[in-house]
């Protein structure tokens, strides 16, 4: 296969190796939100393909059937790499990215479940065009393997909009959407936070690093709000109770 001089560089990479773009390198391009974020370039290589290493070769070889078109393959069969390339989370990461950038029509999800294991369909299932991130997706997705459901995107009068609230009263907030670092936008949250607790709600805010780096100390706080009943609103548990 040849390529334009022009091309883009991991184009020409993938082709140095002797195939063409595939798994995270197709969503990358595509503009999901996709991890590991590093600069390796993903290869897809037919069954009986032969891989080139070049000069600096640091490329991930995928080999199998896939649609290939303008040298890479198409979007299902990408985000069919990631699964068994980098895990469920990512997977599920990445295509609420694509389901909320509108890059996968139905037919799309029905071939895309159709790909993947049966044990791990419910990740097609169970994946939404709500979240704005893909920090709302990990959280999501690792909830709901504790038997935790999140109600995502709750406008909450006084206070706003919110990530998520988890029960009656428990508000979970991911920041990682940029800008968020800045003086002002904490002091807004802040803000946020304080009103929100004037009308009962408790909040647990997390940031990137803790949700890609250091989970089980997220899940644990979580967990701990649940056991001490922090996220139920005790009188109205109490009139259901009686009732």
């Amino acid at each position: 296969m040849y390529v334009a001089s022009d091309a883009p560089d991991e184009l020409r990479t993938a082709v140095a190796h002797g195939g063409v773009l595939g798994c995270v390198s197709v969503a990358r391009e595509a503009g999901l939100w996709v991890l590991p974020n590093d600069e390796q370039v993903h290869v897809a290589l037919p069954p009986h393909g032969h891989a080139f290493p070049h000069v600096g070769c640091t490329c991930v070889s995928h080999w199998g059937e896939a649609d290939v078109s303008a040298g890479r393959v198409c979007l299902v069969d990408a985000l069919t790499q990631l699964l068994l390339c980098i895990g469920e989370d990512a997977f599920f990461a990445a295509l609420e990215s694509a389901l909320r950038l509108r890059r996968l029509s139905r037919t799309d999800l029905s071939r895309l479940r159709s790909r993947i294991a049966e044990s791990r369909s419910w990740l097609v299932d169970l994946a939404s065009a709500e979240s704005e991130s893909g920090l709302e997706s990990l959280m999501k997705v690792r909830l709901h393997r504790l038997g935790i459901t999140l109600t995502a995107q709750v406008e909450i009068v006084g206070v706003g909009r919110v990530d998520f609230v988890l029960g009656d009263r428990l508000i979970i907030e991911v920041d990682g959407r940029p800008g968020h670092e800045g003086a002002e936008s904490r002091h807004k949250d802040r803000v946020r936070d304080a009103v929100a607790a004037g009308l009962g709600f408790d909040t647990l805010r997390f940031d990137y690093a803790l949700v890609v780096y250091d989970w089980p100390a997220v899940e644990a706080a979580i967990l701990e709000k649940c056991r001490r009943g922090l996220h139920i609103d005790s009188w109205a548990e109490s009139i259901r109770t009686a009732g």
